[in-house]
């Protein structure tokens, strides 16, 4: 029984003399309960609207800013004509946009019934669903405020126009998420075991020695793992076709492009982690662990971003899988060009470069 608690009393000493251990131990479930607690809620707030107000009336202006002082929606834009609207829809400056017919406050007033046009971007039907039942619940509430007794108001009735998804059809949604969350794993996984496995087996000192320079070796490790990928882009994009009938309504050729630099940044984000670790459980663990869960929380696939606060927000820029989702809505489901996509392009190659000189720099050319 002594040396048993001896074997105790040793193992302890293990794991509390290891910083690493103890800061998964008890760093992680910390640092997760926080992340799920303030991302993962199914309540939608601060969504970015856009109002055009014809009507320019008391009862307009007042409806107005009973939706302003909801927490669900902040007034980013007033705007003046419809094409402004669509404007603000291709460039994903708003979520929903509310159109105020000329004669709003005398046809509430005068006893007919006042139209509401409410347009949504549905390229993500659940987000467009709960917005448009906020602007709904928010109307309602304002009619019942400005009823009066034995005086009748006329229902206002909101015009519900779904953009890009008027099916509300789920495919536009996990289709360009699903291909963000695939190509992460698939190319951080893969790259990031490639060099380890090459120290854990012995057979890095046989390249080092070699005549090959060391990007030579990094490229060696990518450009097979590029190709694999390319051929899950097109089979994904074969099956949303032919299997989900969601075609392609942008350029073809630029979403192969965008998603070659995403793959390219992938590759070279696993190769950084394949560099800076020792085994390949650790390169494995770092990866999945590392790649899956940001990618399922700040990429806007499953939780919208707007939702979270600040600090995680400022994250959620460094997260490659963010930038690819919003391009690949952009140039699938709304059809739009290289000029509504450039910002988000700028943004994966420089994640690329950053990471690639950083691997350059870290990796070693002796194994002692």
């Amino acid at each position: 029984m002594k040396q048993f608690w001896s074997f105790i009393r040793k193992e302890f000493l293990h794991v509390f003399r290891d910083r690493k251990t103890l800061i998964i131990l008890f760093g992680m479930p910390v640092v997760q309960i926080l992340i799920f607690g303030f991302a993962l809620t199914n309540e939608i707030k601060n969504s970015r609207i856009m109002v055009l107000d014809a009507a320019h009336d008391i009862q307009s202006s007042r409806l107005i800013s009973k939706i302003q002082a909801s927490r669900y929606f902040q007034v980013t834009q007033i705007v003046h004509n419809e094409a402004e609207i669509q404007e603000g829809f291709r460039g994903g400056n708003v979520n929903i946009a509310i159109v105020f017919p000329l004669n709003f406050g005398h046809d509430l007033e005068s006893g007919e019934r006042p139209q509401l046009q409410v347009l949504a971007d549905a390229s993500d039907p659940n987000l467009a669903t709960a917005l448009t039942n906020y602007v709904s619940n928010i109307t309602a509430d304002y009619q019942r405020e400005i009823q009066k007794i034995n005086t009748p108001i006329p229902t206002i009735v909101p015009e519900i126009k779904m953009m890009y998804n008027p099916q509300l059809k789920g495919a536009p949604n996990f289709v360009p998420g699903v291909m963000a969350l695939v190509l992460l794993l698939v190319c951080v996984m893969m790259t990031a075991v490639s060099i380890v496995r090459e120290k854990e087996t012995g057979t890095m000192e046989i390249l080092l020695v070699s005549p090959f320079k060391p990007i030579l070796v990094i490229l060696s490790k990518t450009i097979p793992y590029l190709f694999v990928s390319l051929i899950n882009v097109g089979s994904i994009l074969l099956l949303s076709v032919l299997v989900l009938d969601l075609p392609i309504h942008g350029s073809l050729l630029l979403l192969l492009l965008e998603s070659t630099l995403f793959i390219i940044t992938c590759l070279i984000l696993g190769i950084f982690i394949s560099v800076k670790t020792q085994t390949m459980q650790a390169a494995m663990l770092i990866s999945l662990m590392g790649m899956l869960l940001p990618t399922m929380l700040f990429s806007g696939f499953m939780f919208p971003i707007e939702n979270m606060p600040k600090p995680l927000q400022i994250i959620s820029n460094i997260i490659p899988s963010k930038w690819f989702y919003i391009i690949v809505k952009s140039i699938m489901i709304k059809g739009l060009g290289w000029e509504a996509i450039w910002k988000e392009t700028l943004y994966l190659l420089g994640i690329a470069v950053f990471f690639f000189a950083l691997g350059m720099k870290n990796f070693k050319i002796r194994l002692a």
